[in-house]
């Protein structure tokens, strides 16, 4: 789903201007996109929750040759769904 997609399901749902909705959406994603930098957690109430969390070095190897290789440590963001969400997608 692209954020163009939620404004129209937006729009449809609520009647108010694409434009209005979409300053809304933009904001929001924003909001969240800036406390991700900021390496904070994200707690969306019956969603879930986005976490910066760092992987640490390491050693990989390449399945073709199975050559090894060191992969350095880096920053990930991760998703945890909540309970009301992953019961959601069970039932």
């Amino acid at each position: 789903m692209t954020k163009a997609e939620i404004v129209d399901i937006i729009h449809e749902t609520l009647g108010i201007s694409k434009k209005d909705i979409y300053n809304v959406v933009d904001a929001v994603f924003t909001t969240i996109k800036e406390d991700i930098l900021n390496k904070n957690s994200v707690k969306i109430s019956g969603f879930g929750s986005f976490e910066v969390k760092t992987r640490g070095r390491r050693i990989g190897r390449n399945p073709k040759t199975g050559e090894e290789k060191v992969i350095e440590a880096r920053t990930v963001v991760s998703f945890k769904p909540s309970r009301i969400l992953k019961e959601e997608v069970n039932a």
